[in-house]
């Protein structure tokens, strides 16, 4: 992969400026061993973020289905 679709890459993924241009350097210096342990680890950081979205949204379900349960038991939902 060359270095400007990588960036691409981590860019659409997320990954900061920074931590980007540190895994380019480290494409560029052939030192791909600690390249790819450093985009595992931004990997297990936006996974981290996706479960905690993830969280979120399910707390938003379960108002949402709580709320139009009891106001369908009061006498209708108005949309």
């Amino acid at each position: 992969m060359d270095k400007e679709c990588l960036r691409r890459c981590l860019s659409d993924a997320g990954c900061c400026d920074e931590v980007t241009e540190i895994i380019i350097e480290r494409l560029e210096s052939g030192n791909k061993d600690d390249m790819l342990r450093l985009i595992k680890k931004e990997r297990c950081r936006a996974m981290a973020e996706y479960h905690e979205i993830g969280r979120k949204v399910d707390c938003m379900d379960f108002a949402l289905r709580n709320l139009e349960k009891e106001m369908k038991e009061k006498g209708g939902i108005r949309k």
